[in-house]
């Protein structure tokens, strides 16, 4: 790997990593100023909305057609013809992208009739919810477009600059909610609005890097081009795939808000400390490995690119393992220690400490998938990703209407529980079916390196989750103690919990090299 191609990475991977630390307060600051209450509700599935469009259209799916497309022209064509592209996906897509957006302000009391359909039976619930989707909905239009630019820069390895939105991102929302909506009559506009801003900064960050590469052109509808159609039809596998999931989240958020109110904030808060391991060690690996597996197949290397899989799944476990068992047996001072202040009650930190533990298990599936996905991917191969994803689907749908919606009525005291179980059990079902067709197709092959990393891994968790269980205590002790105390505590916990772990790996003979070796 060339010294570019690694500064590169580090650079992206270093911002990522701020981008999720800022992200945490950004979560943090919500909690303590409006806890789980039914503001902090509607909000959040305000927000949640054009974030599931985004990730269908901006994210993913668009990124991966459109920076293949930019990078060939770049490569074969003139910079007069690079600058057409941009020109021609700016303006057609933001003339789609705004017409949906005029749909979504317009149709906003359907679309939370239809996400959040439990919100009708609180009339104020359900038209602050629609007021602040009417701000929040733009966002869409404007993430895309960043989207876009960042693809451009990208191409040109300007990484820096599209990696730093999001911590942009997080900032303007940390300085709404505590410098401005705590002190508001209507808190809750004001957060949308705090939404509206952002995505506007993050597109303006955008466009001076782009005209200095001599690409800022006036947008045009241009939907017949070549290169404006070829993107569009490579969007359309990505935007399949990636809908299985956000349509996973959307029923969840639907079923919730028929639940009592703060269950669709304890599940959002519970989710975004299981998303903090997965988004710094699956996401970055599962980057980094889908390059090196497409060069392997085009080059015809079964045995390299099984080896590599296999690498990374070895990895995955060793690295994500800790992980999941600390999130269990630690959920309460790690949901106490981040969350659990001033609005944020005690109540509120055991529902969501409940979630974390019900989502703990989840994490080496959501991992695994992440990582398996790109040995498909790098074959070309959409179609059985597709698949799984609709089967995962259909099984975390049918536990959420036979199992959650049920045990709520039949006064279960904890029913949100069983939405973040039955998105667990979804995911393993779409890591089974991964594995399966891996193994099926011939491309992977499980090495020796298995039969002693699975008993080293499994007893040092033990051993760790032990110590945890005990230095956790009851959460009464946790939320009586002053922040800074609960934080240190729970820091201590979590680095003698890491000691552990590696000390108990190293006794039992593994060693750093372990951890680094891969196939050339």
């Amino acid at each position: 790997m060339s010294r570019t191609i690694l500064k590169s990475t580090s650079v992206v991977g270093a911002t990522t990593l701020v981008s999720r630390i800022t992200g945490l307060f950004r979560d943090v600051a919500l909690a303590q100023a409006f806890g789980a209450s039914a503001l902090q509700d509607a909000f959040l599935v305000a927000y949640k909305i054009p974030n599931f469009l985004r990730r269908l259209f901006a994210e993913g799916s668009f990124s991966q057609a459109f920076v293949p497309v930019i990078s060939e022209y770049r490569l074969q064509r003139s910079h007069a013809e690079v600058k057409e592209l941009v020109s021609g996906v700016t303006g057609t897509l933001g003339t789609v992208l705004l017409g949906v957006t005029a749909i979504g302000v317009v149709g906003a009391p359907l679309i939370i009739l239809l996400y959040a359909t439990g919100f009708t039976r609180d009339a104020g619930k359900f038209a602050l919810t629609v007021q602040m989707l009417r701000w929040t909905f733009p966002y869409l239009l404007f993430i895309s477009l960043t989207a876009l630019f960042s693809g451009v820069l990208n191409s040109y390895r300007r990484f820096a600059l599209p990696a730093f939105t999001q911590v942009a991102m997080n900032l303007v929302m940390i300085v709404f909610a505590v410098g401005i909506a705590e002190h508001s009559r209507n808190p809750g506009i004001v957060l949308a609005v705090g939404v509206f801003v952002a995505g506007v900064l993050q597109l303006l960050m955008q466009l001076p890097a782009v005209a200095r590469l001599g690409l800022l052109g006036w947008p045009r509808w241009r939907p017949a081009h070549e290169g404006v159609r070829r993107i569009g039809r490579l969007m359309i596998p990505g935007i399949v795939g990636s809908s299985m999931a956000q349509v996973s989240l959307v029923l969840d958020t639907t079923i919730a808000s028929w639940l009592v109110t703060g269950s669709v904030s304890w599940l959002y808060f519970a989710d975004r400390l299981m998303e903090f391991p997965l988004g710094v060690f699956s996401v970055a690996l599962a980057t980094v490995i889908l390059p090196g597996l497409s060069a392997h197949h085009t080059e015809r290397s079964p045995e390299q690119f099984s080896l590599t899989l296999d690498w990374a799944l070895r990895l995955t476990v060793l690295l994500v393992m800790p992980a999941a068992v600390g999130l269990l047996t630690f959920a309460g001072p790690i949901t106490a220690a981040v969350f659990g202040y001033r609005n944020f009650s005690a109540h509120s930190v055991q529902m969501a400490s409940w979630a974390l533990m019900a989502y703990s298990w989840g994490l080496m599936m959501f991992s695994l998938v992440k990582v398996l996905a790109p040995g498909f991917f790098a074959r070309q191969d959409t179609r059985t990703p597709v698949r799984a994803s609709l089967t995962a689907l259909a099984v975390n749908m049918a536990m959420n209407i036979g199992i959650a919606l049920p045990a709520s009525r039949m006064g279960f005291p904890a029913p949100h529980i069983l939405l973040a179980t039955a998105t667990c059990t979804g995911s393993a079902v779409n890591a089974w079916l991964l594995f399966r067709g891996l193994r099926r197709a011939g491309v992977y092959h499980p090495s020796k390196a298995w039969a002693t990393l699975w008993p080293r891994v499994l007893l040092a968790s033990a051993l760790m989750g032990a110590l945890l269980w005990w230095w956790s205590g009851s959460l009464e002790e946790w939320m009586a103690l002053r922040p800074v105390a609960r934080l240190l505590r729970c820091a201590g916990g979590i680095g003698a919990a890491g000691a552990v772990y590696f000390g108990v790996l190293f006794a039992l003979g593994m060693r750093y090299r372990d951890l680094r070796t891969r196939p050339a």
